[in-house]
């Protein structure tokens, strides 16, 4: 199936939204705009009988036409920000588990899933165009080459692939190191091997060769996870799982073959690989992930990896002198009953108060340490913050509640396998995660790529709730910013929308504060638990946010929002009504926030095309969604304030900037040669 579109799909779809652009309007109440929209029947009304379906029609008009005379004479009572989802486009989540799904793609091969077995049958696909897929590629994220984006034009298609756990980062002579989990011949998961690409600033990134690719016994079924360490020498060690001729996960050593290349193209994989077998009692398929070392007093470098004792998920810890042999600790690092597999475990130091990251090896006063594992059973990547005691190599939390897997999650919304390192030159500690699709794999296959890097965020300690990390985009994201736009103190009345008139509205970089006020209403709503079942559920105090990637007519839309309930506030994405397409997965993602006495509610987000990135309350809540919307795109792709509370107006004010692409492409080698030449 051909996924490039041509000039004539591309131009006559934005002919079409520049057409619905000129239709503007302003500040307009929810009321007007709802009943001015005609929800479409749901499919399994138009398989009735026709003569039913006419009487039922007529039906259907004479009660909407009373109701909505009903609606016109009592506003108070009629507004609904957002009209409750339309049955063809519900959430399919109650409908998957009512269904049964062949095993994900992954699975079998002892890793966790790589693919969203949800949608299998041929009467849940969509009409996709080439037009829609083309918009789904991001602009300034990273992600597997195929094309990269030159005004409304595509290139030729150089590699297809899928991509997906980051792996290695790291800073050499000059550059940023990305290493990533890549199916060279594929949209789908399968023969892993590392990619790799390199950036000065950690967006504008080149494609490099792939670093290493699965060509030993020791790793002839995939190069997985692994982790670098930069020695005090200068030198790097690489260590990575790979899976063996026999399925069974070993750790192996690599290294660059010559240090004195700023881009580190070739890598030498150990004579004596592999360098780790799964110890007595630990399963041939459950052992993996090693994490950048860090060095202990007794001048003895330690990594640990993730593994499970049947339902225990635990970290092991190994000790070593020189990356060739090891010691298995007597301790774990750290066990929690009940929660499944560890994979991509991460172990790092925070400063209790200060703005800088911490090398890995850092312990000792004002020092916390952040254990984080990828959950294989949940698909979900759990933290906590905690005590590291070198004396025995153990952690333990600060709050057992709130343990690894059972309390605080890394990102609330589409994301896994993440991998943090520190950033010498600029002392900082840097976070990549991977946003995987949640559309079908035919469709990945028909656009020639899937999956995509979350924006780099800083980790730093959260010193003033003492409980949480903060996550924030790196400072380099700015650079990218182009014309913007502000608004303040904008009124935002109880079940209304407000348009807000900034262009095109698919890369942006929003701030975004709301302060809250009584409306006197006695009206309550509903008792919301949490997020609820999205922007659709009122009480009091919410919701109320912002609308991105809506259309003209809200039927797409993606809100994302506070909720006030039982004097806890939540910060919450609600995908259900992201697409038009019901082959897509989507959900209400969300948790409780802090917000301090003499904090307003805050959120920053970015857009970037199919994937939306927004940090609740300075980063104490992070949330990435990944949406599909059919109509919602280039020109037609909209910004919205929204107050669904049903008791309290909303005063907002916003800095929102348009952004750059990041022009990823390959490195220009030719360049290169030309000008030694």
């Amino acid at each position: 199936m051909e996924t490039n579109p041509s000039s004539h799909d591309i131009e006559e779809q934005e002919q079409e939204q520049e057409e619905a652009h000129d239709n503007q309007y302003s500040y307009t109440p929810l009321l007007d705009h709802h009943t001015a929209t005609v929800t479409p029947p749901s499919l399994s009304r138009r398989r009735h009988l026709k003569g039913l379906a006419v009487i039922s029609a007529s039906v259907v008009f004479l009660i909407s036409l009373v109701a909505l005379i009903t609606l016109k004479q009592q506003p108070s009572k009629a507004i609904e920000l957002l009209a409750p989802k339309e049955e063809e486009n519900d959430d399919l989540s109650s409908n998957a588990k009512r269904m049964s799904f062949p095993v994900p793609r992954g699975v079998a091969e002892g890793v966790s899933a790589k693919s969203n077995p949800y949608f299998v049958s041929d009467g849940l696909s969509y009409n996709w165009t080439n037009a829609m897929f083309s918009w789904q590629r991001t602009s300034f994220h990273f992600q597997p080459q195929k094309n990269w984006m030159n005004g409304p034009y595509l290139g030729e298609s150089h590699l297809v692939g899928c991509a997906a756990d980051p792996n290695g980062p790291l800073f050499h002579k000059g550059w940023y190191h990305l290493f990533y989990q890549y199916n060279p011949d594929s949209a789908i998961w399968g023969n892993i091997t590392w990619g790799h690409a390199v950036s000065s600033d950690l967006i504008h990134w080149l494609y490099l060769p792939l670093a290493m690719v699965p060509d030993r016994w020791y790793d002839i079924n995939g190069v997985w996870t692994g982790s670098a360490t930069i020695l005090p020498d200068g030198k790097i060690v690489m260590l990575y799982t790979g899976s063996t001729d026999e399925s069974v996960q070993v750790q192996n050593l690599a290294y660059p073959a010559d240090l004195s290349d700023p881009l580190l193209l070739d890598w030498v994989k150990f004579d004596g690989n592999p360098v780790l077998v799964p110890p007595p009692g630990i399963g041939l398929k459950d052992f993996r992930d090693p994490t950048t070392a860090w060095i202990g007093p007794d001048g003895k470098w330690r990594i640990t990896l993730g593994s499970k004792v049947n339902k225990t998920g635990i970290s092991l810890v190994y000790t070593t002198e020189n990356f060739i042999t090891y010691e298995l600790s007597d301790h774990y690092l750290h066990e929690v009953p009940g929660t499944g597999m560890w994979e991509c475990v991460d172990f790092y130091p925070v400063a209790i108060n200060g703005s800088n990251g911490l090398d890995t090896s850092v312990n000792g006063p004002g020092v916390k340490h952040v254990l984080k594992a990828s959950l294989d059973d949940t698909k979900v990547d759990h933290y906590a913050i905690g005590t590291y005691f070198v004396s025995n190599d153990t952690w333990v939390p600060d709050n057992p509640k709130e343990d690894v897997g059972i309390g605080l999650k890394l990102d609330y919304g589409r994301y896994y396998a993440s991998k943090t390192f520190y950033d010498q030159i600029k002392e900082r500690r840097i976070l990549w995660g991977w946003i995987n699709e949640t559309d079908t794999e035919a469709d990945d296959l028909a656009k020639g790529w899937a999956s995509v890097q979350t924006i780099p965020r800083t980790v730093l300690f959260d010193s003033k709730t003492g409980t949480n990390i903060l996550q924030w985009p790196v400072e380099e994201i700015e650079s990218l910013r182009l014309t913007s736009n502000s608004f303040t103190d904008v009124v935002v009345e109880p079940g209304t929308v407000v348009p807000l008139d900034i262009g095109t509205a698919t890369q942006l970089d929003i701030f975004a504060d709301f302060e809250v006020e009584s409306s006197g209403s006695k009206e309550t709503g509903n008792d919301i638990s949490g997020c609820g079942d999205g922007a659709v559920d009122r009480n009091k105090f919410g919701p109320f946010g912002i609308l991105v990637l809506a259309d003209d007519e809200l039927s797409e839309l993606t809100p994302i929002y506070f909720c006030t309930s039982n004097a806890k506030t939540y910060f919450c994405a609600d995908e259900t009504r992201s697409s038009k397409a019901n082959d897509v997965f989507k959900q209400v993602y969300g948790s409780q926030v802090p917000v301090l006495d003499g904090e307003k509610y805050s959120m920053r987000v970015l857009v970037d095309h199919s994937i939306v990135e927004s940090f609740g309350q300075g980063g104490r809540t992070v949330i990435t969604s990944r949406i599909y919307p059919t109509k919602a795109i280039y020109g037609a792709a909209r910004l919205f304030l929204f107050n669904n509370a049903t008791g309290v107006t909303v005063k907002a004010t916003l800095k929102i900037w348009q952004l750059n692409s990041a022009f990823i492409h390959p490195f220009p080698f030719d360049n290169i040669q030309g000008e030694v030449a």
